[in-house]
């Protein structure tokens, strides 16, 4: 039997298929095997280890995203605390002033005057 890639999720339709097939075992009477992985017991425990795993998943999975969206409004913040803080050194310190170059505003002095574009000429 080759490898299985099991780098990949399996879809919920096969895991609901394994689940109906245990639940179906679970009717047959007379089984044995000389399997460890394939008693009774077995097959029980792997169910419930991968029903808490799932959980788990699902319970960091809103932790995650519940940090996401802090961390995201925190991002907003801090970036609307250094645009108010811009405008309050443009206001204090003028459009042309050093203190605002300091902060990443160009100053007004270096702006290129728009230039009208020549109009062309008929030959």
């Amino acid at each position: 039997m080759p490898p299985r890639d099991t780098s990949r999720r399996l879809s919920p339709q096969v895991l609901s298929q394994d689940t109906d097939a245990l639940n179906g075992f679970n009717t047959v009477e007379g089984y044995s095997t000389q399997r460890k992985e394939a008693t009774p017991e077995a097959l029980r425990r792997a169910h419930q280890v991968m029903l808490t795993q799932q959980q788990s998943e699902t319970e960091k999975l809103a932790l995650f995203r519940a940090a996401s969206d802090a961390a995201r409004l925190a991002e907003w913040e801090f970036h609307n605390t250094i645009l108010t803080m811009k405008e309050v050194v443009r206001g204090q310190f003028g459009v042309d002033s050093n203190e605002a170059q300091a902060v990443g505003l160009k100053k007004k002095s270096e702006r290129k005057r728009p230039t009208r574009p020549k109009a062309a000429t008929a030959s």
